[in-house]
């Protein structure tokens, strides 16, 4: 039976997302009703420009005051699109305390203080939904906390952030330097004008917080995180790896250790294989890579940014979240029970792509595979090309903790004989 009184909706922001949302609500009006069952009514629009033309939106919906929009006592569902810290924080602990579930796709504020939301959520009995903070519209958040609910997750390595995978890709495929490669990624709209989030990796570390606190169990924030971003990679690294059968991919790397004790979380570019599935992944797509005990191996693809998409993925929490509603129910809330501790980047253990400048002459290469070995660092390969005096020397190690690649590098730096480190790549999903 359909239920006739609507749920009352408030949309926080209006922008590329916020707009899309309020389109589908209004064109997809008896879809969402059917599925729900009961009808959806835009309640109001908070927006910082009441002026701005918004086509399909009643301008008397349109308010400044968004405190005063979530106060208002009979909203059902608050929908949370304007991102940042505050006053998204205050908003949508206001809203819990006056009776509405939040739908949110603000990755920055989730992975800081995911906690405390979720607890106040808890505590007036609503709903924190919020699969648009991750990887735009593809399902990855509800499958890890629900479908996954009864496996054990050990890893989760991702492309979560378009515009570095469309950037990494131009440079793969095209031989073009990074700035050239940023230039068109900004021209075509895949980047902001100050795009320091994305290429710095911010953006992608507030996901691989939230996505592992989800898989693990364990609270994850973004200071857990080691981030490391991508613009300091050149074409001279893709050639590399390219002589490795390998590309270069931002990723987003959640693990549970060994001994399952505890956990580590990074973001940093690193060289894959071309075999591996993730290396396919092309222009702005994102694509995760789940490892678990029951299921094995899934990867979830599609885009992962942009108003439809990430709009897609709002309207399918506020489904949910209107199910609960209508059954006097809460969906799955905070799982942090495990409670692993999160350790420091230094324990990470990987292999490595060093690319050094060096003198050309005899005896440079048993100095630096002295210092690999006294710091317990083991190669797996040496390339060497010198020309009038100079050289450049490549070395591929065997898996070795980031703390020790580190001292290796800090005793390399220190030979006469080595005129720089040119470069330091990981190299993963082998």
């Amino acid at each position: 039976m359909m239920r006739t009184r609507p749920l009352k909706v408030a949309l926080l922001g209006c922008g590329v997302v916020g707009s899309e949302v309020a389109r589908i609500m209004t064109t997809h009006a008896d879809d969402l009703a059917a599925r729900i069952g009961a009808p959806v009514e835009l309640a109001g629009v908070a927006v910082r420009r009441p002026d701005k033309v918004r086509e399909g939106i009643d301008p008397a919906l349109i308010t400044t005051d968004a405190t005063a929009l979530v106060k208002r006592g009979d909203l059902d569902i608050v929908v949370e699109v304007i991102g940042g810290i505050e006053p998204a924080r205050t908003l949508i602990t206001t809203a819990f305390e006056h009776g509405a579930s939040v739908v949110s796709a603000n990755k920055a504020l989730l992975a800081q203080d995911g906690a405390a939301l979720h607890a106040a959520a808890e505590e007036h009995g609503k709903d924190l939904y919020y699969e648009a903070a991750v990887a735009g519209a593809i399902p990855l958040i509800r499958p890890l906390r629900e479908s996954l609910a009864g496996d054990k997750v050990n890893r989760v390595l991702g492309i979560v952030n378009g515009t570095t995978n469309f950037i990494l890709d131009k440079m793969d495929s095209t031989g073009a330097g990074y700035q050239e490669a940023l230039d068109e990624a900004t021209a075509l709209g895949y980047a902001e004008a100050d795009p320091t989030a994305d290429v710095e990796g911010f953006d992608a570390a507030a996901k691989a917080a939230i996505l592992a606190g989800i898989a693990f169990h364990t609270r994850v924030r973004l200071d857990d995180v080691y981030r490391e971003g991508m613009t300091e990679v050149t074409a001279a690294d893709f050639a590399s790896a390219k002589e490795m059968g390998c590309t270069i991919k931002l990723l987003a790397i959640c693990e549970r250790a060994e001994d399952g004790r505890s956990v580590t979380a990074r973001v940093h570019p690193a060289m894959i294989p071309l075999s591996h599935p993730l290396a396919s992944v092309r222009g702005a797509y994102n694509a995760v890579f789940v490892e678990s005990d029951a299921s094995g191996q899934l990867m979830f693809y599609g885009p992962g940014a942009g108003g439809s998409p990430t709009a897609s993925a709002v309207l399918g929490d506020l489904v949910a979240v209107g199910r609960n509603r209508l059954g006097g129910t809460t969906g799955p809330g905070e799982s942090a029970y495990a409670a692993l501790p999160v350790s420091p980047m230094g324990e990470v253990v990987t292999r490595y792509h060093i690319s050094l400048d060096v003198a050309d002459k005899p005896g440079v290469l048993a100095q630096v595979a002295t210092v690999f070995a006294e710091h317990g660092v083991s190669i797996d390969t040496v390339r060497q090309q010198g020309k009038d005096g100079e050289a450049s020397l490549v070395v591929v190690t065997h898996r070795a903790s980031d703390a020790a690649l580190g001292g290796t590098v800090e005793a390399l730096r220190k030979l006469d004989t080595v005129r720089g480190v040119a470069s330091i790549m990981r190299v993963e999903g082998e």
